[in-house]
C-alpha cells in the first residue's frame, strides 16, 4: 500500500477541492450568506419549489433548512408563494435572490473557467465522468 505524499494524486485532488471550495465561499460570504445558501438559490431557480422539494433536491431534512429559510426570507432573498399545478405552499427567489444568484452563478462559471479552460470538451467531460465515479465509491 502507498503511503500518503504530498505527490500523489489522491492528495492533489483533496487540496484542488478545499481550494476551490473557499474560492467559492468568498462570494458567498461576501453578499452575508453562510456557505449552503447558495444551494438553496441555485435549487429555487426562478419557478420555485416546495419546501419539501427543496429538501428532497438538496438531501436534507426539514428541520435542517428551517433556520436557513428563515434567514433567506429575512434577507428578502425568497419569498413564500404558491408554486406548482396544485398550488402547494412553496418558495421563490425574490428579484434581489435571483440578482444574487446570478453574481454567484457567474463567479462559479469564471472560476470553472479559469480552472478548466485549457481542456477540450471531451476532456472536460471525461474528468467529470471520473469525478462523479469516485464521489460514488466515497458515499459507500
Amino acid at each position: 500500500m502507498a503511503k500518503p505524499s504530498s505527490h500523489s494524486t489522491l492528495y492533489r485532488l483533496i487540496e484542488a477541492g478545499q481550494l476551490a471550495h473557499r474560492a467559492l465561499v468568498v462570494p458567498v460570504r461576501e453578499r452575508g450568506l453562510e456557505p449552503g445558501d447558495d444551494a438553496i438559490l441555485f435549487a429555487l431557480g426562478r419557478a420555485g419549489m416546495s419546501e419539501l422539494q427543496l429538501c428532497e433536491e438538496l438531501g436534507l431534512p426539514l428541520e435542517h433548512m428551517e433556520p436557513r429559510i428563515q434567514r433567506l426570507l429575512e434577507r428578502e432573498l425568497v419569498r413564500r408563494q404558491a408554486v406548482g399545478p396544485e398550488l402547494l405552499p412553496g418558495l421563490a427567489l425574490t428579484e434581489r435572490g435571483i440578482r444574487i444568484r446570478n453574481v454567484l452563478a457567474e463567479h462559479w462559471a469564471e472560476l470553472e473557467e479559469a480552472l478548466l479552460g485549457d481542456l477540450k470538451k471531451k476532456q472536460r467531460k471525461r474528468l467529470s465522468e471520473l469525478l462523479e465515479r469516485f464521489t460514488a465509491l466515497l458515499r459507500l
